[in-house]
């Protein structure tokens, strides 16, 4: 079925948040708002920071901009390693390549970041191709990720619309699912990540899968 497969990282692979949201209430502090639930801020994994910045908290896109450096100041040395892989998410790797599968990362996450995850848990092997946004802020959309890691993966005669099936997204939030429906991939949503209730529903998931295990059977 699936031969090209297209995973996000944060909330699809690992489970990122006491990192990721611990650097943001950090980040917050330094413009003198105080969040102690770390549940608050889970909107900030998957979309691009400045986005969450700016949607969330009302800031200009150069106060944004000052927040995520504030945020890599935390993030980058220990936020990184806050971080676990989801039970099995090797193993499906593992099997998956095993059948030939062409593997791609498409994350909103800086590049560099990107390859010290893979790195840290050992599953940088997997993958053919890794695409991640650039850390001045250019391809932070997850479109215009998707579209980097297609172009670098599909042969140039490959039509996905004609292929649809033959090629998948894997995410858990809306801006995965937005993603692949930009390029007419099929879109297969985890539950187990970050989503609210009933956002993978309403962008239009093909497919939910609630644990690794039934997206390991659903990919192979």
């Amino acid at each position: 079925m699936f031969e090209y497969i297209l995973f996000d990282l944060d909330g699809t692979l690992t489970d990122p948040k006491i990192g990721i949201t611990s650097s943001v209430q950090y980040a917050l502090r330094a413009f003198g708002i105080d969040e102690p639930n770390l549940d608050k801020l889970e909107p900030f994994i998957g979309p691009p920071l400045a986005d969450s910045f700016m949607e969330f908290y009302g800031f200009t896109p150069e106060q944004a901009n000052q927040a995520i450096e504030k945020y890599r100041e935390r993030f980058d040395g220990q936020g990184i390693y806050e971080n676990e892989l989801y039970e099995g998410i090797d193993k499906m790797l593992f099997a998956l390549k095993e059948k030939k599968k062409i593997l791609a990362i498409a994350s909103s996450k800086p590049t560099p970041l990107v390859l010290r995850v893979l790195e840290h848990f050992d599953i940088r092997q997997y993958f053919d191709y890794i695409v991640g946004s650039e850390l001045d802020g250019r391809r932070s959309k997850k479109e215009e990720v998707v579209a980097e890691a297609l172009r670098l993966m599909l042969p140039a005669s490959f039509d996905v619309q004609e292929k649809k099936e033959r090629v998948a997204m894997v995410g858990d939030r809306k801006f995965d699912i937005e993603g692949a429906k930009a390029f007419g991939l099929t879109s297969i949503g985890v539950s187990f990540g970050y989503a609210s209730e009933g956002e993978l529903e309403a962008a239009g998931a093909d497919y939910i899968v609630d644990t690794v295990s039934e997206l390991k059977e659903l990919l192979l």
